[in-house]
């Protein structure tokens, strides 16, 4: 492309929601700057989007935050291959399916998260949410009972969930973010040998940055 990338990824390392954007790019052939910021400097992102969260996209000068919003607008932006379905049942089953992981999904170790920063943490509580995260892979194993992905075809549903459900595999010990940890420590994969196909297969395809 003359002149380099139109797009640029504001990102940060290990960021689960920036490996999203990641993968939802290269999924459809966009090239992307990536700009990597540190947490203890949110200065470039705030210049450019008002708030200190990341991902956050800059395209022609449209400025988007957000992972999925950014994928609905790659889809707006480069409608083939789709990230979401065209079909409107099939479309309303990965809304339904990515409210759940946003609000459900991850309220268990985000919660666990804030309880082990406390200085007196309820571990009570910390290992009964645990226990759901773990129960809750087997939701996932039963969702690709039927293919190779977790909604159909390859798209927003699996770049969504991917870069939590990782952990279950393993976590490079060079990442030592909190919530990382706690992704690997309370989904011990055990025996779902889907969700290992899975989590390998997505992880050999490509990410722009």
């Amino acid at each position: 492309m003359a002149g380099g990338p139109a797009v640029r990824l504001y990102r940060a390392e290990w960021s689960t929601n920036c490996e999203r954007v990641g993968l939802a790019l290269a999924y459809k052939g966009v090239e992307a700057q990536s700009i990597l910021i540190e947490y203890s400097n949110r200065g470039p992102v705030e210049a450019i989007s008002g708030q200190g969260l990341v991902p956050v996209i800059e395209d022609a000068g449209e400025v988007v935050n957000d992972s999925v919003a950014i994928m609905h607008h790659l889809d707006r932006r480069s409608p083939d291959p789709p990230l979401f379905p065209t079909e409107p049942s099939h479309r309303a089953g990965v809304d339904i399916f990515i409210e759940w992981f946003e609000n459900v999904y991850k309220a268990a170790p985000n919660t666990i998260e804030d309880e082990l920063e406390k200085d007196a943490p309820d571990m009570a509580l910390v290992e009964s949410l645990g226990a759901e995260m773990e129960a809750r892979l087997d939701l996932f194993e039963g969702l690709l009972a039927g293919g190779d992905y977790l909604l159909g075809p390859l798209g927003a549903g699996d770049f969504l969930a991917y870069p939590f459900l990782k952990y279950a595999a393993g976590r490079d010990p060079a990442d030592t973010e909190l919530f990382h940890v706690i992704l690997e420590r309370y989904q011990p994969l055990g025996d779902r040998p889907r969700l290992r196909a899975w989590i390998e297969r997505i992880a050999e395809l490509p990410r722009v940055y």
